[in-house]
């Protein structure tokens, strides 16, 4: 007899980036369990590294920016036939644009009738500052989420993932109701890569990992270090990351490169290997103004042993945990910021016990092998029995 056809897992993202950096640990997992993956995404720079590792890459034309109606229904229309058309095993939607469209798309497609036995998994990787508030409009946007998520009979066999308990509780608060939401923390951080590495020599420097947008709170953190500076601390500042042209939260490059000239700050641009960042800096920074999941930059950082400064939004919190590993500030105040900061920079001894409790909090809970191991199980539970490679 031949073989029973393996299942087919198929990935819907935004961005090639984002998948290779977040999203590999799962794929690998599920490529290993036994199923044919494919990924389908806007396809920039790194749709070749994808491909090694053996996945399918479908190209989706994606756009960034302000949400335009008539692209949005283009958008559902293209993934309708996308689905129509592979008839996967199962879908997993990534974040929310990929979410809210997608579950649209499963409406026009038909679901359940017309894709067969198809299952649906949809990660959250947190709200975003647009849905996590409390205005009308983000309001509204978690109305359109939740219509999103039932658009296709979600309750029937289907998963719903949130990284941080905070957005699982947003969600529930309103209607129309979402199913219930399933916690893996974070999408996973490679714990032999990043080793604790030992605090570096010279001045105090904090550092923000991070793509350089205003509701990353990068403007925010340089106004923190210039009041710590102002104060007396000599404190630096490196800022990692690239600027993002297309997101409409955008520091323009022009601005980094007059704070690069800033005595005391640093922008490096985007980093291959944060290690080199972490190998500099005393203390991890994310000012973040919200809307996180878990934010891999904090994860990597505490991985290596460092002391953390982040803001008190959901996400942050799950792994910068205040007075353990990590002292906490409000968002969007540069002062409390800086005083945060000054603290650490001037105590080495507080620096250091937190500095020394950051591995404890990721290992092994957030590692990509625990994660992976998670999301594996959620998958084989979906469509048991699923042959097992080995």
């Amino acid at each position: 007899m031949p073989d029973a056809p393996r299942p087919t897992l198929l990935f819907v993202v935004t961005e090639d980036w984002y998948f290779r950096s977040h999203r590999l640990p799962t794929a690998r997992a599920a490529r290993d369990a036994g199923f044919d993956v494919a990924v389908a995404c806007r396809v920039v720079n790194d749709g070749a590294a994808i491909a090694a590792e053996g996945f399918r890459v479908i190209p989706l034309p994606w756009q960034r920016g302000s949400f335009n109606p008539l692209r949005a229904l283009g958008d559902i229309r293209r993934l309708a036939r996308l689905y129509r058309r592979e008839r996967p095993t199962i879908i997993h939607h990534i974040a929310v644009k990929p979410t809210v469209l997608g579950g649209f798309a499963l409406f026009l497609a038909g679901f359940p009738r017309g894709l067969g036995d198809t299952r649906v998994v949809a990660t959250l990787a947190g709200l975003g500052l647009g849905l996590s508030g409390r205005g009308a409009k983000a309001s509204l946007g978690r109305v359109l989420l939740r219509c999103a998520l039932n658009a296709a009979g979600w309750r029937r066999g289907h998963a719903l993932v949130v990284q941080n308990g905070d957005d699982a509780a947003l969600l529930a608060s309103g209607r129309p109701r979402p199913p219930a939401a399933r916690l893996i923390r974070g999408s996973g951080v490679d714990l032999a890569h990043y080793e604790e590495l030992a605090e570096p020599l010279g001045p105090v420097t904090c550092a923000q990992v991070s793509r350089m947008l205003t509701l990353k709170g990068v403007e925010d953190l340089v106004a923190a270090v210039r009041l710590a500076r102002a104060r007396g601390v000599d404190l630096r500042l490196i800022l990692a990351g690239a600027p993002d042209p297309d997101s409409p939260a955008a520091i323009p490059e022009a601005t980094l490169r007059a704070w690069n000239d800033e005595a005391g700050i640093e922008w490096l641009g985007a980093v291959s290997d944060v290690r080199s960042v972490w190998a500099r800096a005393h203390i991890a920074v994310l000012a973040s103004r919200g809307g996180e999941g878990v934010p891999k930059s904090l994860l990597e950082a505490a991985s290596c042993g460092r002391a953390i400064v982040a803001t008190d939004v959901p996400g942050s919190r799950e792994v910068a945990v205040d007075g353990r590993n990590a002292l906490l500030a409000p968002p969007g105040d540069p002062a409390a910021l800086a005083d945060a900061l000054a603290r650490l920079a001037q105590d080495a001894p507080l620096r250091r016990r937190l500095s020394l409790a950051s591995r404890a909090v990721v290992d092994p809970e957030f590692g990509e092998a625990e994660v992976g191991r998670r999301m594996r199980d959620l998958y084989l539970g979906l469509v048991t029995p699923v042959p097992m490679v080995r």
